[in-house]
């Protein structure tokens, strides 16, 4: 068994609405372990230099705006196939396209306020989570 880990991201959306301690449940129920997590609130550079992947599309500037509305709940999870694992419960990037069971079919309303981000990836999961933590905040 082969353990791996991703960052998760609980959105101002779903921080607002109150849902982040039911995502959280959900997680540990589907045998997630959160090894990191923490609550803050991203400035405008900050949201801008994590989403630099997306910086010439046409929505670059709305996400920016939107992840730096509220508070969100950075959090490391673990499990094995954790990227894998972790797209499969967030569900489709737009909730009514989603399907049942997971975070954005439950939490979202739209695709931008689509309650969660999971990495796509284990290279950019490893890119993710040193963004938000360091190896000293990372329970072993």
């Amino acid at each position: 068994m082969s353990l791996k880990k991703t960052l998760s991201i609980i959105k101002p959306d779903a921080i607002e609405s109150k849902y982040h301690g039911k995502i959280i449940d959900f997680l540990e129920n589907k045998g997630f372990k959160i090894v990191a997590q923490k609550k803050l609130k991203l400035s405008k550079v900050q949201a801008e230099a994590f989403y630099d992947i997306h910086k010439e599309r046409p929505f670059f500037k709305d996400l920016v705006d939107f992840m730096i509305s509220g508070e969100i709940v950075a959090q490391v999870l673990e499990a094995e196939n954790a990227v894998l694992f972790y797209r499969e419960v967030m569900g489709d990037t737009n909730p009514e396209k989603a399907e049942n069971d997971t975070l954005r079919k439950l939490y979202g309303t739209n695709i931008q306020c689509n309650a969660v981000h999971g990495s796509d990836s284990d290279e950019n999961a490893t890119k993710e989570i040193s963004f938000f933590f360091s190896n000293l905040e990372l329970i072993n």
